[in-house]
């Protein structure tokens, strides 16, 4: 009987194409240098966490400004009285507008980091492969999604008030102002929740600088009819820029002057929130009261 060598020579199986796009060579880099998924991913989180409740996120500070708008132009607003050439209702309705993309702005930002710190979930937003900057531009985009969601809900119920005018005589205001007072506020925002070690710190910063801030701004009247003195504080308020820059697009006119002084307050506005981020990264990078 001859016998046959008991060897076995390895057979060479090619894997489908299937597994080889499921399982890459070794050291190849699955994410580059933005890891567009995993940004996406928590944008999303952050939308779909104010959106599941969007009767208190959206509509309800719609309503509250809305409300705003009705006891004023009651209070103050004569059928008679004109402001910047227009009646007092459509005077104030583009301030509203943007004082209430600023306060929903800040109050997004502000909760998701404060909230993890309370309930020991942050690791949720430190362990996923997302570099500071992805997560700061995630989170600052989530808040500024619901100020301009919330903008529109503002702008919708004004539209049909009795006496509210708005017509966009500079559209171009209209979104760099607004953007940018939803930026600023996003960025203040995350500093507070990054600030913060519990809710009362968070109501602090609304209630004692957030809120008089923008009430303080000129929204519900023209810087001009107050002294000099306080005509200088008023235009040291940043949040006076976003105001009357915003109205500056509805009604072709504003407190800042002429269309010159318009594109250089709208040029300021982006120094400053390049600054504003600038620090927010860098107090993200750190870990300020966040890594332990």
């Amino acid at each position: 009987m001859s016998s046959q060598s008991a060897t076995t020579q390895p057979v060479s199986v090619d894997r489908p194409e299937a597994a080889q796009a499921a399982f890459p060579e070794r050291g190849v880099p699955q994410i580059g240098r933005v890891n567009r998924r995993g940004l996406w991913t928590l944008y999303m989180k952050e939308v779909r966490r104010f959106f599941k409740v969007q009767t208190q996120t959206i509509w309800a500070p719609a309503l509250t400004t809305l409300l705003f708008l009705v006891i004023f132009t009651v209070a103050f607003g004569r059928s008679d009285r004109e402001i910047l050439g227009v009646n007092f209702a459509t005077f104030v309705a583009p301030g509203l507008i943007a004082m209430g993309m600023m306060n929903n702005a800040f109050a997004n930002s502000s909760f998701g980091l404060l909230v993890g710190k309370i309930q020991g979930t942050i690791v949720d937003y430190m362990m996923p492969p997302l570099s500071e900057a992805e997560m700061m531009v995630a989170i600052v985009g989530a808040a500024m999604t619901r100020a301009v969601l919330v903008g529109g809900a503002v702008a919708l119920a004004m539209a049909f008030y009795p006496g509210v005018e708005l017509s966009a005589e500079h559209p171009w205001a209209i979104a760099w102002f607004g953007l940018m007072g939803a930026l600023m506020l996003s960025l203040a925002g995350l500093i507070t929740s990054m600030w913060a070690e519990k809710f009362d710190h968070n109501a602090a910063v609304t209630n004692f600088i957030i809120s008089p801030m923008t009430l303080l701004s000129g929204t519900f009247y023209t810087i001009h009819n107050l002294s000099p003195l306080f005509q200088g504080i008023s235009r040291a308020n940043p949040f006076f820029y976003v105001i009357s820059g915003f109205r500056y697009g509805f009604l072709g006119q504003s407190d800042i002057g002429d269309a010159a002084h318009v594109l250089w307050a709208s040029l300021g506005l982006l120094a400053f929130n390049a600054v504003l981020g600038y620090v927010t990264y860098r107090l993200l990078k750190s870990g300020w009261k966040i890594r332990s």
